[in-house]
């Protein structure tokens, strides 16, 4: 997701009323803005996205703890709609067919033919999507198709 598109939905959920996804987009948008004051550069989609997956990360971790807590539903509902919006926000992953086709195409590229040879094969795949793909699923098929 790029900078305009996160204004978009700002604007987008201003106009719709909608205080919990303006509230997030307004938090990425205030880390984006922090990258770009701390750094001295503008920044790429690719940037955009960490921080949604760093704000992610930080929304589960605080969800978790709620539900352990069990003591305020209304919260951890909020947070579990948090966290959903923050997915809508990242590009879909890949998986299924297309994450199989890329992986045999990586494979095929790097000469693998080992388990010792997973790790390239990974980084590789992790390398061409941005990390953007379905990590369990992407290692088992990897596993599978070496020897």
């Amino acid at each position: 997701m790029t900078n305009e598109e996160l204004h978009e939905q700002m604007v987008a959920a201003m106009k719709a009323k909608d205080k919990v996804r303006l509230s997030i987009v307004r938090q990425v948008m205030g880390e984006v803005k922090n990258l770009e004051v701390n750094e001295r550069r503008d920044a790429t989609e690719e940037d955009v996205n960490t921080m949604i997956k760093r704000l992610i990360k930080q929304t589960n971790e605080t969800l978790e703890m709620s539900i352990k807590a069990a003591n305020n539903q209304e919260r951890t509902d909020t947070l579990t709609e948090q966290v959903s919006i923050l997915e809508s926000l990242l590009p879909a992953q890949l998986s299924g067919d297309a994450l199989v086709a890329l992986i045999e195409q990586t494979i095929a590229e790097l000469g693998a033919t080992t388990k010792k040879d997973m790790g390239r094969v990974m980084g590789a795949l992790t390398k061409a999507t941005g990390g953007n793909f379905d990590k369990p699923a992407a290692a088992k098929e990897v596993g599978a198709r070496l020897a």
